[in-house]
């Protein structure tokens, strides 16, 4: 098929594939819709020289401010900030252990996890060199009627070599946050919360600080809408500093380095330290000035209506899809965790002309390329996030979906 939906863009001109995005904030195709206004700011940044560190520290003081934590930082990402989390935690204060990271040779690098929690993206902790304990059992889904992770099982897996404990923050998680914190913080272990694609609502920038989290992540190109490149900690104040330690341009005289003092204290750290584990994970003025503009347009819109408007666009997808042959369509409530409703469309393969995974993927071999969910086809389902679709985006992939099932 050749071009729709009437506009021209760069990936035109490079000859790529567009995306229609029926699947919601997902990285490989490119998180979200930056916001206008944090583009126009980037394009302001671009024009002068900044120092890195004041505008890390500027950063801090507005994270500081939405989310109710000592301190905040921005990195390249998600994964990035999970990243440093883990350095942070691994490191604290101490020079040298930064410098020796990834070789923990000598000093605690344990982050215990419940199993249920453990994913991909905790490679992140690995890079830093942590090593990672999970705790608990996959006896839930087997529907033996016990839980998955029992506080006294994490509770147990603590000695003297745990750095951290890893959460994962989704609806389904368990134990709660803050029983975990609360045991955490009696053994003087940090919490470090994976939130990254919780947002909306605007709430849960405060909520898991308020929970008890010492370090909390959050994606900044996402429902933020910021540059894709960028990440945001949020947390105390004494693991931030050592974020900001092991992340900025460190190749400084100690003579002339002078941090700023509301992100870094020179009289606790008195060494400069060598370029750190996360110097290749460095933010440009340009995304830093982006997201601090994405973010207080972020908090000053109406989720209310926002949630109103996806939750009218999933029920005309669902109830289209419902009339197909082999296509049986449910609506996924949002959540306090997540507020986007999402559509589950469970394909009969018997009943309709193909598979979920066949319409997945003759979705995504086209041009524009149509991306739908496909983390449950093993469930031949295929699920539509409505946060992404824009215009005449809806009525278009809901064609192509027609028109394969019809063939």
């Amino acid at each position: 098929m050749g071009k729709v939906l009437g506009s021209d863009s760069i990936y035109d001109e490079l000859d790529i594939p567009t995306v229609i995005n029926a699947t919601g904030t997902k990285t490989r195709i490119g998180g979200s819709r930056i916001r206008p206004e944090a583009v126009e700011a980037m394009n302001r940044a671009a024009d002068s020289f900044v120092s890195i560190s004041d505008l890390q520290a500027t950063a801090s003081e507005h994270i500081t401010e939405i989310t109710g934590s000592e301190a905040g930082y921005v990195a390249s990402g998600a994964s990035a900030c999970l990243v440093l989390g883990a350095a942070a935690a691994l490191a604290g204060d101490d020079v040298s252990r930064m410098n020796s990271l990834p070789n923990t040779d000598g000093f605690p690098d344990e982050i215990i996890m419940p199993r249920t929690h453990r994913t991909g993206y905790d490679h992140a902790f690995r890079t830093a060199g942590a090593t990672i304990v999970d705790v608990g059992t996959n006896d839930k889904h087997l529907g033996t009627g016990s839980t998955n992770t029992e506080p006294w099982e994490i509770e147990s897996a603590i000695t003297e070599e745990t750095a951290a404990i890893g959460y994962v923050e989704k609806s389904y998680t368990e134990p709660p946050l803050e029983v975990v914190t609360e045991i955490a913080h009696e053994h003087d272990v940090p919490v470090i919360v994976d939130a990254a694609a919780e947002l909306p609502p605007k709430e849960n920038f405060s909520r898991f600080v308020d929970a008890g989290a010492d370090l909390v992540v959050f994606s900044g190109g996402k429902a933020i809408r910021g540059p894709q490149t960028t990440g945001i900690l949020a947390g105390r104040q004494d693991l931030i500093e050592s974020v900001a330690l092991q992340h900025l341009d460190m190749h400084a005289a100690s003579e002339v380095w002078d941090p700023p003092s509301n992100l870094i204290d020179p009289n606790r750290v008195n060494r400069v330290p060598r370029q750190g584990i996360g110097r290749s994970m460095k933010v440009g003025k340009e995304e830093l000035v982006g997201l601090l503009v994405a973010l207080d347009e972020f908090i000053a819109e109406d989720y209310t209506e926002k949630r109103r408007e996806w939750r009218q666009t999933a029920e005309y997808i669902a109830d289209t899809l419902e009339n197909l042959d082999g296509f049986v369509s449910e609506i996924t409530p949002g959540n306090d965790v997540s507020v986007s409703p999402e559509v589950t469309v469970r394909i009969d393969p018997a009943a309709a002309a193909l598979s979920a995974t066949e319409l997945t993927g003759a979705l995504r071999s086209e041009t524009p390329r149509v991306f739908v969910g496909a983390d449950r086809l093993d469930e031949d389902t295929i699920t539509i996030n409505p946060m992404c679709l824009e215009g005449d985006e809806v009525e278009y992939f809901l064609d192509r979906i027609r028109a394969h099932a019809t063939s």
